[in-house]
């Protein structure tokens, strides 16, 4: 097994806080020159007054840092367009702030359209040069190589050509711009690790941990779909460190603890805690995934889950189980409380957590008002065919919509059909509706409510009722088939 090295002083020194100074500022007179100099740039063309540029520039610095050590370097750069840069931005159409491009040489290659997060900056860039698969020479070369990585990394060591080596190779290419790859044909390094032919992941050494191997050895069939399955599974090990760059690949059932995770301030204060969630998470393994997350990164998630400013220093838990209903643990942490948490968890015993307004006390206009609380009701089992908005208080097309809405109720107030809205930012959306923006709008037939529609048609009052007379499943009483009024019906369309 491979043991890691201590990182010298002057590696050490250099995980302090990002720097501006990592990042090479150009004007007009020195940046074709300079930017010459380089195989590989992102350039971030900005305004100092730009807001979305001040959010970005200290993910820039820190991702700046990571990228002058990768083996080829890349440099990040940044242009004043309102300064020294105004001639380089118009050269390069720049339009907008921030604009980032890649250059290669000198010479502008693409337009990046990656991750604004210093970590994810730092995985796009390092797809962008060099092979998918770094070849590693020495056992030297290798230690260097995995003590630069701020995550997992997947090893290959080949003797000679194999079917595993292709699929290694076709797998690295495929994933390079989310996982470092790197591989070894050379006896030495071979005969150190003692394979011939195989694949390993390697912990990153600051979450190395007594309660699961540093590496781990790849045992399935020379197949990429097997291997990536592997991979998939094995690579954030029993606790990952959740990001926003990688949050997808963390599944459900879920239980994820939230405090002040950060490896480069903190790391002893973070691996405190996240070490006590291993404790608990050995117990588990293979029932459901476990993760830790920077409170200040998912301070929106948290408020999801009705926790609203948590404390860095006090790790808060929240968990999802595959149906994606939410559960907290509203105890103090400790071993024992997340313990029993999980326990009850996996039981099925814990109330889910939904966030809701209060229960309307009465329903006031002819649009039913619904919560998160009273859905079921007002909605799922109410007997009707029902239409509902999902909107926002702050969305001008809702505030637009809300008097021909309120129109459509009070005309259909006798059908057998219910007008719904719902707050969607102060309530949970369950079920099978999809809320993407506002407003978003369903039908609900009342025998298929677990197959609403998305309710595409025009907005006016007219639009609705022709929409409700077509598609209603009993035929209207004051309108037919067409959205035409019955006779002796006055409703003008």
């Amino acid at each position: 097994m491979l043991l890691f090295k201590v990182l010298p002083v002057f590696l050490l020194a250099s995980v302090a806080l990002a720097k501006e100074e990592d990042v090479l500022e150009l004007t007009d007179a020195d940046f074709d020159q300079k930017l010459a100099e380089h195989d590989t740039a992102l350039v971030m063309f900005y305004a100092p007054w730009c807001g979305h540029c001040k959010r970005l520039k200290p993910e820039y610095a820190k991702a700046a840092e990571d990228l002058l050590a990768n083996d080829p370097p890349v440099v990040l750069v940044k242009v004043d367009c309102t300064e020294g840069g105004k001639e380089t931005c118009n050269k390069n159409s720049v339009s907008g702030y921030p604009t980032l491009k890649i250059f290669r040489n000198g010479e502008v290659s693409q337009d990046y359209n990656g991750p604004r997060e210093a970590s994810g900056i730092v995985k796009y860039m390092k797809a962008q040069v060099g092979p998918a698969s770094k070849e590693i020479k020495s056992w030297e070369e290798l230690e260097k190589f995995l003590s630069n990585q701020k995550e997992s990394s997947i090893i290959g060591f080949f003797e000679k050509e194999s079917d595993l080596k292709g699929a290694f190779l076709q797998l690295a290419n495929k994933l390079r711009e989310k996982m470092q790859f790197a591989h070894s044909t050379f006896k030495d390094v071979l005969e150190k690790q003692g394979v011939k032919d195989g694949v390993f992941i390697f912990r990153a050494s600051h979450l190395k941990n007594k309660f699961e191997p540093e590496t781990v050895e790849y045992k399935g069939a020379a197949e990429s779909a097997e291997l990536n399955d592997f991979i998939t599974n094995n690579f954030h090990g029993l606790v990952g460190v959740r990001k926003s760059d990688n949050q997808r690949d963390f599944k459900n059932p879920l239980v994820t603890v939230y405090y002040g995770v950060d490896y480069v301030k903190n790391p002893k204060g973070t691996n405190y805690w996240r070490n006590r969630v291993l404790k608990v998470a050995k117990e588990f393994e293979g029932k459901l995934n476990f993760a830790i997350a920077s409170n200040a990164e998912f301070t929106h998630e948290l408020n999801e889950f009705g926790i609203e400013g948590a404390d860095a220093e006090k790790p808060r838990v929240a968990a999802k189980d595959a149906a994606d209903k939410k559960y907290v643990l509203r105890d103090e942490f400790s071993v024992d409380n997340l313990l029993a948490f999980v326990n009850d968890f996996l039981e099925g015993s814990l109330e889910p957590y939904i966030k809701s307004e209060p229960i309307p006390e009465t329903q006031e206009g002819s649009v039913i008002t619904a919560v998160a609380k009273n859905f079921d009701e007002v909605v799922t089992n109410n007997g009707k065919d029902t239409l509902i908005e999902f909107y926002a208080p702050w969305c001008g097309h809702c505030k637009k919509l809300a008097p021909a809405y309120e129109e459509l109720a009070e005309k259909l107030k006798d059908e057998d059909v219910a007008i719904v809205k719902m707050d969607a930012t102060a309530n949970d959306v369950t079920g099978p509706f999809d809320v993407r923006g506002f407003p978003t709008i369903y039908w609900a037939p009342k025998d298929q409510k677990d197959k609403p529609v998305r309710y595409e048609g025009g907005r006016e009052v007219n639009d609705f009722l022709q929409y409700i007379a077509k598609e209603a499943t009993n035929e209207l009483k004051g309108w037919d088939r067409s959205g035409k009024p019955k006779s002796g019906d006055k409703t003008e369309l």
